[in-house]
């Protein structure tokens, strides 16, 4: 067997059984930390019903995900107006990551149950991944390795001009002043 050292892992791993422990969401508690901790908690967007944020451990540069703020498994159990937000900022970020990356396509889910594959269950989420024709090249098919070729800082800085404003934007136009 083939080992990858990969010690950054550990962290993760740890604050995850952690949050487990305690109850924890941090698709509820990294956009309730405020506007000062967005670009450390890598929330390029958020409003008082949906945000985007960025994937800490991305599958390529720029994995995104559009999340709603009301902590359900489902988005079957959504409010309506909260589902048609989700949807709309679903829509505008993935044509604002297009424009902003210029990827070749997008993978567009939702994993619905850790079964299916969804790492956090209990909060339901939108995954965009930019995909570039040969990015899947020789190091994942012959290392087993995914290399990402830019930080996560700097993905953060390029992208927030193109998606920053969009939750408010989308906020705006559907639910006017309406609180969650």
């Amino acid at each position: 067997m083939d080992r990858l050292w990969a010690p950054w892992r550990m962290t993760y791993i740890l604050a995850e059984a952690d949050k487990r422990e305690r109850g924890g969401c941090i698709f509820c508690d990294l956009p309730a930390a405020g506007a000062e901790q967005r670009r450390e908690n890598l929330i390029l967007s958020c409003g008082e019903r949906v945000f985007v944020i960025m994937n800490r451990y991305p599958y390529n540069n720029g994995h995104l995900m559009v999340v709603p703020r009301r902590h359900v498994p489902d988005p079957a159990e959504l409010p309506e107006l909260d589902y048609r937000l989700l949807a709309e900022l679903l829509r505008r970020t993935a044509t604002a990551l297009r424009s902003a990356v210029r990827p070749h396509g997008i993978n567009l889910g939702m994993n619905l149950g850790r079964t299916a594959g969804a790492g956090i269950d209990e909060h339901c989420h939108f995954h965009l991944v930019p995909r570039w024709d040969g990015d899947t090249n020789f190091m994942p098919v012959v290392g087993g390795v995914k290399v990402v070729s830019e930080g996560l800082l700097e993905t953060y800085d390029r992208l927030l001009p193109t998606i920053g404003r969009l939750a408010g934007e989308v906020e705006a136009e559907l639910a006017g002043s309406a609180r969650p």
